[in-house]
């Protein structure tokens, strides 16, 4: 099922399915969400509960047992119900199952809600714990968007932007593609901006740590863009798939990181996983804006 909102700057819809946009489209018609275009990426934008990237042996523990989990969670494809809904705005909400309990052993509720601003959507992640212990999950989004954006412009023409100068390291990946455990720095140019090539992507995502929490991709002044903007979160992932010219870049916020090398990881032990209480609730909001 989708789900529609709208005001006089956008028209956003959303999949019930993963809670997953799946259109944001400006009033004069611009299309600036990836379209799952085969033979790319067939994602546009999910939604990454409650684990992010990947898991060695596709596998997490839980105080000394083994639980199957794949890539991104299992949120991605769950049927989520809309618990409130008004003209410019939403909010989509699943829950724990006896299918979900195979892989993730505690009781939760996982809420997306949209809603419009002028030409920004504000995205709320919100977390319940329902369970009689701690919760501990990842979590992050992985919006893909299309690029170029307007006719006469080309990938290559197209540059992330801080909204001021920083020094981001870059998180590494092992050769599986795993976090080996090293950070260097990464350099850019003018201290805020970097350049997008297809060959940045062709070991997967570049994961920054520590750099500014708003970035914005556009071709330059005058050109049509996306902001994105994530307080709360300290990882930035920027991906296309690798060793293509796929037309979109994806810009993915993360509270936390992927699995180590060689490594299952204890969800209980794992360093940046969010803890949450019994009973308490956890909320994360984080933006889009189109021009």
């Amino acid at each position: 099922m989708l789900h529609t909102i709208q005001n006089s700057a956008l028209t956003v819809t959303i999949d019930s399915v993963g809670a997953q946009l799946m259109s944001v489209t400006a009033a004069g018609g611009t299309e600036y969400l990836w379209n799952g275009q085969a033979p790319y990426w067939g994602g546009r934008a999910p939604n990454l509960f409650p684990y992010v990237g990947r898991l060695t042996e596709d596998s997490c523990a839980v105080e000394g047992t083994i639980y199957p989990m794949g890539r991104h969670g299992f949120a991605r494809r769950a049927q989520f119900e809309a618990v409130e809904q008004a003209e410019d705005r939403v909010t989509l909400r699943t829950q724990d199952t006896g299918e979900t309990r195979k892989s993730y052993p505690w009781a939760f509720a996982f809420s997306v809600a949209y809603a419009l601003e002028g030409a920004s959507l504000h995205v709320t992640f919100a977390v319940e714990n329902r369970d009689r212990r701690t919760l501990y999950f990842g979590l992050g989004a992985h919006p893909g968007f299309r690029v170029p954006l307007e006719e006469g412009k080309d990938f290559t023409d197209y540059r992330l932007t801080f909204s001021r100068p920083c020094r981001p390291w870059q998180v590494q990946l092992s050769s599986d593609y795993m976090i080996s455990g090293q950070e260097t720095p990464f350099p850019l140019e003018g201290g805020d901006t970097l350049r997008l090539r297809h060959d940045l992507f062709h070991h997967d995502a570049i994961i920054f740590h520590h750099m500014d929490r708003t970035v914005t991709l556009s071709a330059g002044p005058g050109t049509r863009g996306v902001t994105v903007s994530f307080p709360q979160m300290s990882y930035l992932g920027v991906w296309h798939t690798p060793d293509t010219d796929s037309p979109f870049v994806c810009l993915e916020p993360w509270v936390s990181l992927p699995s180590r090398q060689g490594i299952v990881e204890d969800l209980t032990q794992q360093d940046g996983l969010v803890r949450l209480a019994p009973g308490e609730r956890y909320a994360n909001r984080w933006s889009i804006t189109v021009f």
